[in-house]
């Protein structure tokens, strides 16, 4: 490997390729409420196929697209080999009915380019779910306050975790990526400030952007689904 590629393995490798359950359930609803079945799932920043044990009851296949291809991948998954913060996933225009990001924006240099590239796959009526850690939420507001630096975005993180991008920020990029029907949606599942445990359901459910460690925003790619 050269010394770019080792330094790609080795920040991938630093995220485990998987996500908290309660990511991948909140991903699983906005799928069901917006995609009945068959098809196509690109999931970009794939990991070990975590989201595919989610959703494959709705699809027909799974591509899934990351640096590198992690141990035990869900061998449901077709995998392709990518670095994300290079143009062009080598996949056609329009090819899943749904792509989805989970928890990988944030490890990219450019998020701009990475959500265009996700509308560029996406059939057209078809949906695009990304996932990021929740800037707003309490725990990240006051880790901002007593740190100097968002909870998600501390020295632990990097350089896996690069780019902190807000609700607003996320509004912004799939509005000049050209999706419509946006809408934003809370995992309901947060940590406590200055302590291991987590709300309880009923708190996060009353205040989902403070109590939530992470958050999603799905839209639509204009068109008529084929």
């Amino acid at each position: 490997m050269t010394d770019l590629s080792l330094e790609l393995d080795a920040r991938a490798r630093q995220s485990r390729g998987a996500s908290a359950d309660a990511i991948y359930a909140m991903v699983a609803a906005l799928i069901a409420e917006r995609h009945s079945a068959g098809g196509v799932v690109a999931d970009v920043g794939c990991g070990t196929g975590a989201l595919w044990q989610h959703v494959r009851g709705r699809f027909d296949r799974c591509f899934g697209v990351d640096a590198v291809r992690y141990d035990g991948l869900d061998s449901g998954v077709e995998f392709v080999a990518h670095d994300l913060d290079r143009p062009t996933i080598p996949l056609p225009d329009g090819c899943a009915q749904v792509v989805t990001a989970v928890e990988t924006i944030e490890h990219l240099e450019n998020p701009w380019a990475f959500v265009r590239e996700l509308a560029r796959l996406a059939a057209p009526g078809g949906w695009v779910v990304v996932t990021t850690p929740n800037q707003l939420s309490a725990l990240s507001k006051m880790t901002l306050v007593l740190k100097n630096g968002f909870n998600a975005f501390q020295a632990a993180s990097y350089p896996a975790h690069r780019t902190a991008l807000l609700e607003v920020d996320l509004r912004r990029l799939v509005d000049e990526a050209k999706l419509t029907d946006v809408a934003v949606r809370f995992s309901g599942r947060g940590r406590l400030p200055l302590s291991g445990a987590h709300y309880p359901r009923v708190v996060s459910r009353m205040w989902p952007r403070g109590c939530s460690d992470n958050v999603a925003i799905v839209a639509r790619k204009p068109g008529v689904a084929g």
